[in-house]
């Protein structure tokens, strides 16, 4: 018996209960189980407000320079200046800072905001405010819910045809003790807390609650073990393909949901290997007081396979930012050459890989952190907390690319045109997945979280 499942038992706008719709019998064909909540689903009235349109955030967590990454500021004299140099870009006049050679030619395909700030300058609660869209406004976990956990609210927490669950997380077993702690910050702000844990994502790595979301009947060791996991479902299709039942249409919906398409996502033996061998960042070696290799091209490529399977939100995790040169953290140039080369190659590849598929409208790419680095470089070589300018960027998704938005001042210190705060970075994504004028219709939908659509406005110019 094979059971995707939990206790909970709050249901979808289509009326389904997530602990239903997730729980599949012994994968005989009586009873009621997976092929009748699967019919029932697409019986269901269809959500005319959700766009055909994913997202991938990347998190750079412990806080990315917004000067080395995508305001360089080389005009100005040193320190206001990145340390790391710049590159010019394929959009006339935009640099990016050194560590993007291979991301600067994909500039025209993006949207550079160098006017982000928000007033958070703690890790957790800056990480918190963040993943929350600005929800949790202290980012003390209290308040507000994960982006994707709103997401999965009003789209529902599976994928209506595959059953792939909406919202996602992709972290890293990390090594290194100060990386550990940055993922236990990234699990508390994806929570969905008043939501409901039903809309909590889906974390295949395991810890945290979000486990309770998705997972097999098998010991958490093996649940942890992609190879296990695999030779798991290996054995369910071949029991599978012993039945010899004429299956119904969502019959074998069921089997392809939980012998195909579950696990395939995660399988990147079906990739091209030449496809493989361009996002991967396992060359280059992260971490303070322990290494490993860097797997970001790994999660990359796992994020797309995940969303073409139905998956609608994924937060892909990159943890190390915090460059104060320090016991804990390397400093600034150490620390972008380690850890820029690979957002360099993974992003540059997804970017390229989702154009090449004919998905690149269709996927919209967020980077963000907990927020920027100091305009000076402090004496031992790092840069310290910034709230006044942060980093923020985005690529694909329909938004009008090849366009920076704001100005920094000469000094990278503060905004001196368009200020873009949190509840913007809300608006866009939220807009950028939802006709909000259809969502108005939809009696389902939670009148505090409606009011925070509405009242959520996108950055101007973006969409």
């Amino acid at each position: 018996m094979l059971t995707f499942g939990n206790n909970i038992t709050q249901r979808d706008c289509s009326g389904i209960c997530r602990r239903d719709f997730l729980r599949a019998g012994a994968l005989g064909l009586g009873g009621l189980s997976l092929p009748w909540l699967l019919q029932q689903k697409a019986n269901a009235q269809s959500s005319s407000f959700v766009k055909d349109r994913s997202v991938v955030y990347l998190f750079l967590s412990g806080g990315a320079s917004h000067i080395e990454t995508f305001n360089p500021n080389m005009d100005a004299p040193s320190p206001y200046c990145s340390v790391t140099g710049d590159v010019q870009t394929s959009v006339p006049g935009v640099a990016f800072g050194g560590t993007f050679p291979l991301l600067s030619k994909h500039a025209d395909k993006m949207a550079v905001v160098r006017s982000f700030q928000h007033s958070n300058g703690g890790h957790v609660q800056a990480i918190v405010h963040m993943l929350t869209g600005g929800t949790d406004p202290t980012g003390n976990g209290a308040e507000g819910f994960g982006l994707g956990a709103a997401y999965s609210r009003l789209r529902g927490s599976n994928h209506p045809d595959t059953g792939m669950p909406t919202n996602t997380l992709l972290l890293s077993k990390e090594i290194d003790p100060q990386y550990h702690n940055e993922t236990k910050r990234i699990e508390k702000g994806s929570r969905p807390n008043s939501l409901g844990s039903t809309y909590a994502p889906f974390n295949p790595s395991g810890g945290g609650d979000a486990t309770k979301n998705l997972k097999l009947n098998l010991d958490p060791t093996r649940f942890d073990d992609r190879r296990s996991l695999l030779a798991e479902f290996g054995r369910l299709r071949r029991q599978a393909d012993k039945q010899s039942d004429v299956v119904s249409t969502y019959t074998q919906q069921a089997y392809d949901l939980l012998l195909g398409s579950a696990s395939e996502a995660f399988d990147l033996s079906k990739e091209d290997p030449k496809l493989v061998e361009r996002y991967d960042t396992s060359g280059y070696m992260i971490g303070k007081k322990k290494f490993r290799p860097s797997d970001l091209g790994q999660h990359f490529l796992t994020a797309r396979r995940l969303i073409e399977a139905g998956c609608g939100f994924v937060t892909v995790h990159s943890a190390g930012w915090d460059m104060h040169e320090d016991s804990n953290n390397p400093g600034i140039e150490r620390g972008m050459k380690m850890l820029g080369h690979p957002v360099d190659k993974a992003v540059s590849a997804f970017i390229e890989d989702l154009e090449d598929r004919g998905m690149l409208d269709n996927v919209l790419l967020v980077i963000g952190g907990d927020f920027g680095r100091t305009p000076k470089i402090n004496g031992r070589g790092g840069r310290d907390h910034w709230t006044n300018l942060c980093t923020l960027a985005f690529a694909g998704g329909g938004i009008n690319r090849g366009q920076v938005i704001g100005q920094a001042s000469r000094k990278n210190d503060v905004p001196v045109s368009d200020p873009v705060g949190i509840s913007q970075l809300f608006g866009t994504v939220m807009h950028s997945l939802f006709d909000v004028a259809e969502l108005r219709l939809n009696r389902g939908v939670p009148r505090d979280l409606m009011s925070l659509l509405e009242s959520s406005q996108p950055i101007p110019g973006i969409v």
